[in-house]
């Protein structure tokens, strides 16, 4: 009879940090009657799906406080990645959602933004998007990584003319192999690594043409893939091996993209524009709770950091001041 319960006390009909909870359980993708079913069998609280679609909607007041937040001066790298997520908008379809990730001057990841498209995103589109960040205050960047998105690089020419778009490198080893048999996945990868890791951009070239003699008879797909992806893949080749490391790699948006995943995954598909993007932010806000994944960021990005301030003759600077 001394037991005290700390979750839900002794004639207490509500539970407290009710908010908390169903926003939690919401940002792993939980649904409504998930969420209200899950109360109910594990701490005997009944709350309606209708106080649920209230707590989760307050969220959208803090979203739009976040998306339009003032921005650093200047950021070393942008990541620009789309999760699809199912949308009914008479039907069910697919819509991408751009998540504009960067790595500030400190070493820290902080993400900028959420988008939504239609798929059929240009130039028009992009320069919308970068305009917004402008207007929050990001005049520079230094390098900005994507997926060969369509019309992004005119208009990060527009408005960041020294920046440096890059293809991302895993992506578009990715996309190879969709168009290789998977017995031949090893063989294409193990082609490839040295066209990305040759020390120059003649050197690249060189190896390029030797495995377009290998395999170009049988995926020709793969050299049109990389042929039509050179311009935008080959400017980190100049740069110092700790910059290679971060721009080759998928660690900086990967444990970002899998959090989006699973929750917009549990949710099946969206009753609208709005609810993704609400499903969208609330996993990003539950990104590392506990501050362990920040601190291996930062210790990580401390070399990389260093090799920009060089290799960007001190635009980096400014930003410390």
């Amino acid at each position: 009879g001394s037991f005290e319960p700390q979750i839900v006390k002794k004639r207490q009909r509500r539970l407290s940090g009710v908010d908390e909870m169903v926003l939690s359980l919401s940002a792993k993708g939980l649904t409504r009657g998930e969420i209200s079913a899950h109360l109910a069998e594990v701490y005997g609280a009944e709350v309606s799906k209708q106080t649920i679609s209230t707590i989760t909607d307050k969220v959208m007041e803090g979203m739009a406080e976040w998306q339009n937040r003032p921005l650093d001066r200047v950021y070393p790298v942008l990541f620009v990645d789309a999760i699809n997520v199912k949308i009914r908008d008479g039907q069910v379809a697919n819509r991408p959602v751009y998540v504009v990730m960067a790595v500030t001057t400190e070493g820290t990841r902080g993400i900028l933004g959420v988008w939504a498209g239609d798929g059929g995103e240009g130039a028009k589109y992009w320069l919308h998007v970068f305009t917004e960040l402008k207007n929050r205050g990001l005049d520079d960047v230094l390098m900005l990584v994507c997926d060969g998105l369509k019309g992004l690089p005119e208009a990060v020419e527009t408005l960041w003319p020294r920046t440096i778009v890059q293809t991302c490198v895993v992506h578009l080893l990715r996309n190879s192999f969709r168009y290789a048999a998977r017995q031949d996945w090893d063989k294409v990868a193990k082609a490839l690594k040295p066209v990305y890791t040759a020390p120059s951009e003649d050197a690249a070239t060189e190896r390029f043409g030797e495995f377009q003699e290998t395999w170009g008879r049988k995926y020709p797909a793969i050299i049109k893939l990389w042929e039509n992806a050179w311009a935008e893949f080959v400017p980190f080749l100049s740069f110092d091996v700790e910059i290679r490391k971060v721009i080759c790699s998928t660690n900086a948006t990967e444990s970002v993209n899998a959090r989006i995943r699973k929750a917009v995954r549990a949710r099946g598909h969206f009753p609208n524009e709005a609810a993704a993007l609400k499903c969208v932010y609330m996993a990003l806000m539950s990104l590392d709770p506990t501050g362990k994944g920040r601190k291996r960021w930062t210790i990580r990005w401390k070399a990389p950091l260093n090799a920009f301030q060089i290799a960007f003759e001190g635009r980096l600077t400014p930003a410390n001041n």
